[in-house]
């Protein structure tokens, strides 16, 4: 994940202002569908879409893990369609992801290529990976993670998310580090 220079220091900063503006502190719990509501962007499951039923119910139930959550505009407007077939912290995960997006600014653009091959900025996906991870998970939350104030499976209940997030937000901020350098070295 190559971020440029400041961006994971602004992303601490959008995280815990956005955070403050729904009034929770650094070691509360965000509901990704709360923060959609606070930035009046509807949230629709996948599973309500009255599309093509195979293709819906291929998503939903036989390949789930083709399909996350995506961004659809309507000019400026945004709306997040998300697959309701992944588990709870997933979509909390998921949608906060397509959040960061509109947190971010990130334009639209198209899905597809003419040869209908998916296209994709990377460092857009990590900007929105990284402050998704910011939201879920506070740095100050990772350093009380890393202190022992939860074990990894608690924190996950705790926070609403996988323990793969807890342990890419103790990872990605050094949390374990940071607090045996502050310790002086012992655990």
């Amino acid at each position: 994940m190559a971020l440029q220079r400041g961006f994971k220091t602004w992303a601490n900063k959008v995280a815990a202002d956005t955070r403050a503006e729904l009034g929770l502190e650094p070691l509360d719990r965000l509901d990704s569908r709360q923060l959609a509501d606070y930035l009046g962007i509807p949230v629709i499951d996948l599973s309500s879409l009255e599309l093509d039923a195979p293709a819906v119910g291929h998503l939903l139930k036989v390949e789930p893990s083709a399909f996350s959550a995506v961004t659809v505009f309507d000019g400026t407007r945004r709306t997040i369609i998300h697959n309701d077939a992944h588990s709870p912290t997933r979509q909390n995960s998921n949608v906060s992801h397509e959040l960061s997006h509109g947190l971010l600014g990130h334009p639209s653009t198209p899905a597809f290529d003419d040869t209908g091959c998916r296209i994709w900025s990377q460092d857009i996906e990590d900007e929105a990976t990284w402050l998704a991870g910011c939201l879920l998970v506070p740095e100050p939350a990772a350093l009380a993670i890393a202190r022992g104030r939860w074990m990894s499976d608690q924190a996950a209940a705790h926070f609403g998310v996988s323990e793969r997030m807890i342990r890419f937000r103790l990872n990605s901020t050094g949390a374990a580090a940071r607090i045996k350098r502050a310790n002086g070295g012992r655990d």
